[in-house]
Parts: structure tokens; C-alpha cells; sequence
């Protein structure tokens, strides 16, 4: 079972914004890493950061969803002590949490971080839990944003499982890249469908059970619906809201609203 972190984690030197210079210095380094690196394989990009540039400083940040196992199991591989900050937005799928819980074991993950939002801030902002339909931004960023930045608050870089095929939005996205305060790595950003299916098979990774229920991606319930053939696989996120993103994945301006 993943250890849920209950409070603030970033230490006092860190509450302050980045610097202009900070910003800089972290796009030119992830410039330079995705010249030098971006053409490895997934599994080579992984092992480079964890091992080599960003030892101890590091950490994986998994929704348990439709593909995270892929992901999981290669850092296993590599590390099963590995931090993985797992946003627990307290409206996910029941069948998320419990495979959550069914890959830690069979993965044998030891540090599994499990963070939310605030409860008091929720109660003011949401009391009749009704935000992500008033306002769906809002919403993203109290549950998932503000406990995911006070999770890495302590880690230089931090990687995530995004995929280029996933929505016409990611279609150039780097391996190496910068938000205002991280070197983001994105080891799977090449990756088709036919690669992430044949790695699945040949480790017989067991699948989230709502895949074969028509939900390719999968985020919180009450704005994730199944996808119909033909459609792009994150159509279901937000349907209907011209929302595309839940706003994790900053511009390095620090741009967070992802609406249309």
C-alpha cells in the first residue's frame, strides 16, 4: 500500500517563486539534454536519469491509468525504491485505487507517495463538490496541481508518461523538457499504441480493468467518459468542456489553464 503524505512537503528555501535566471537555466538544460538524449529508448532514458542525472533528485509521477504499468514496471527494473507521488484526487475511479494497489505489489514498489489536496481549502472552494463543472480548471488545480507541486517540491526533476500519439496537443513533445522549476523526462514520448500493447504482453502486465470497459484514459470520474471507436484517446477527459489538459503539464511561462 502507497504512504499517504499528509501536509506540505517543500522545505522553506523552496516556497519562493522561481527566479528568472532558475527558469532559464532549467530550459537551457533540458535543451541541451534532449539533443544529447532525446533519441534513446525508453528504457535508456529512464535508467540515464534515475542512475546517472538526476541521482536522488528524481521522482516518477503515475496516475495508475490505462498505460502506467509500462512505465512502473521499467522503474522497478531499475529502482523498486524509486519515489512514485501517486494524486489522489479523492473523486477517482474505485478501480483505479485498487490497481493502485495490485501493481505496487506485484512490482514491489517501497515508495509509493500518495497526496491530495487540502481538505480545508476543498471545503471552502467545493463545498457542494460541484467545481469541476463550474469550473473545471479550478478544480484541476486544487486536487491534482497544488499537491503534486508540494510533492516535488524537494526532487530537481521529475518523470511522467506521456506519449505523443495520445492527443493531437503532444504531437511534439519533447523527452527532455522544463517547467518553471523541474527538467520534466518523458522516456515513453515515442511510443505508439503497437509498442506500449507489445511491452504489456511480452511482461504480462496485468491491464487497469476500465481499458476493456472503452476508457483508453482514464482521470477522475466525474470527467472521464468512454471514447468510441475512431476517436482520439483522451476524447473522454473533460467531454464537452474544451479542456484538454488537468494542468500538471505547465508551459515554462507557468501557464496552468488548460480550457480552450
Amino acid at each position: 500500500m502507497p504512504r499517504r503524505l499528509e501536509g506540505p512537503t517543500r522545505s522553506t528555501e523552496a516556497q519562493h517563486p522561481p527566479l528568472e535566471g532558475e527558469v532559464e537555466s532549467f530550459a537551457t538544460h533540458a535543451v541541451t539534454l534532449e539533443a544529447a538524449h532525446g533519441a534513446l529508448q525508453p528504457a535508456e532514458v529512464l535508467r540515464l536519469a534515475v542512475e546517472k542525472l538526476f541521482p536522488g533528485e528524481i521522482a516518477l509521477v503515475s496516475s495508475f491509468g490505462a498505460e502506467s504499468a509500462v512505465l512502473l514496471h521499467m522503474a522497478a527494473a531499475i529502482d523498486r525504491a524509486l519515489p512514485v507521488v501517486f494524486v489522489d484526487t479523492l473523486r477517482l475511479f474505485p478501480e483505479t485505487l485498487a490497481y493502485r494497489d495490485r501493481l505496487v505489489a506485484e512490482l514491489g514498489l517501497t515508495d509509493v507517495r500518495s497526496v491530495g489536496p487540502d481538505p480545508a481549502a476543498m471545503e471552502a472552494a467545493d463545498p457542494y463538490h460541484a467545481l469541476f463543472h463550474i469550473d473545471p480548471d479550478r478544480c484541476c488545480h486544487l486536487r491534482k496541481v497544488e499537491p503534486l507541486d508540494k510533492a516535488l517540491a524537494p526532487f530537481t526533476a521529475w518523470i511522467n508518461g506521456r506519449k505523443r500519439y495520445q492527443a493531437t496537443t503532444r504531437k511534439a513533445l519533447p523527452v527532455f523538457e522544463a517547467d518553471a522549476s523541474h527538467i520534466k523526462v518523458t522516456p515513453l514520448a515515442s511510443w505508439g499504441p503497437g509498442e506500449i500493447a507489445a511491452y504489456i504482453r511480452a511482461h504480462d502486465l496485468p491491464p487497469h480493468p476500465l481499458v476493456a470497459r472503452g476508457y483508453p484514459s482514464i482521470g477522475c470520474m466525474p470527467c472521464t467518459t468512454q471514447v468510441a471507436p475512431g476517436e482520439d484517446p483522451r476524447a473522454g477527459r473533460w467531454r464537452g468542456q474544451g479542456k484538454v489538459e488537468c494542468g500538471i503539464h505547465v508551459t515554462p511561462a507557468g501557464v496552468t489553464r488548460r480550457s480552450a
